[in-house]
């Protein structure tokens, strides 16, 4: 194992261990650090921040978006400050390199009817379908992460109280509330799961909510698609996945008069200002409404 793949294998358990970041999170990071030390053809010890630059200036030339760039530049700041710190290096290269300016993109989002649509499309008298409705209806109600449902466990949900504790980045834990359709369809979907686990003789130990036909924890990869599946059977054209429906939720909150920090609150947002984004999706809505609605809004033919 060379120097490079020590330090990137350490780095990766670091933010595992402290973050609690995704499978999904930490492939992207292993990716993007690959793809530099590609480029630099030189140690971490030996980085200095003209070869940075240099690696930013390929990826903006190759034409990658500026969303793209910036973020790989922030997997390189994480990474190399964590050699700081741990000692392996004695300079951080990348604490002097400017930031990459990105316009801050409008998060898509389903209309209501379409939010109503996709979670209703799952209505077969089967266990995958039942899960299936079960996870979209708790996307839609709650607007956890993907990777928070995937960890979600029995003994974190309180359907009587309609509650569920959520373990989010860094492991913070929240407590997030389940809107009465959420409940009905979890409530089904934990009959019918009760009749899987007999059938195929799991465990008691057996803890995860939601899980497959074998009675395994279900994976991200498998919730996207189911996200993916059911929005192609209502006819939604683009391409949506679990992050959109989380989008979703907060937007049509906001927009019924929901306060920001409220949202920040559910949706476990660190700062304030992450969650500010849903007021440009509030403000474009106002935008659009008043343009449909408004005599005096229309041009004159």
């Amino acid at each position: 194992m060379t120097n490079t793949q020590f330090y990137i294998t350490n780095f990766l358990n670091h933010i595992k261990l402290q973050k609690g970041d995704s499978s999904h999170t930490l492939r992207a990071y292993k990716n993007d650090l690959e793809e530099f030390f590609n480029f630099a053809k030189v140690e971490p010890e030996k980085v200095e921040p003209i070869v940075i630059r240099g690696f930013i200036s390929e990826q903006i030339l190759k034409g990658k978006s500026k969303t793209t760039v910036a973020r790989k530049l922030s997997t390189l700041r994480s990474f190399f400050s964590y050699l700081y710190s741990e000692g392996f290096i004695k300079i951080n290269p990348a604490k002097v390199v400017s930031s990459v300016k990105t316009k801050r993109a409008i998060p898509k989002f389903l209309t209501v009817d379409d939010a109503f649509k996709l979670v209703e499309a799952p209505s077969e008298d089967k266990f995958t379908v039942q899960r299936d409705r079960a996870i979209l209806e708790l996307f839609y109600s709650s607007g956890i992460r993907v990777s928070e449902l995937c960890g979600l466990n029995l003994e974190d949900l309180d359907l009587k109280e309609g509650l569920i504790k959520v373990r989010g980045k860094g492991k913070k834990e929240r407590i997030v509330p389940v809107g009465q359709k959420a409940k009905e369809a979890l409530k089904k979907y934990l009959a019918i799961r009760q009749i899987l686990r007999i059938k195929k003789k799991l465990s008691l130990d057996e803890t995860p909510l939601f899980i497959n036909n074998r009675g395994q924890r279900i994976s991200d990869r498998q919730v996207r698609r189911i996200v993916e599946k059911y929005a192609r059977f209502i006819g939604v054209l683009e391409k949506i996945g679990p992050h959109t429906l989380r989008h979703t939720f907060a937007s049509h909150l906001l927009m019924e008069g929901a306060d920001l920090r409220v949202i920040q609150e559910l949706l476990g947002h660190a700062s304030l200002s992450t969650t500010q984004i849903y007021t440009h999706v509030d403000l474009k809505h106002l935008i659009e409404v008043y343009d449909k609605s408004h005599p005096l809004s229309k041009e004159d033919k």
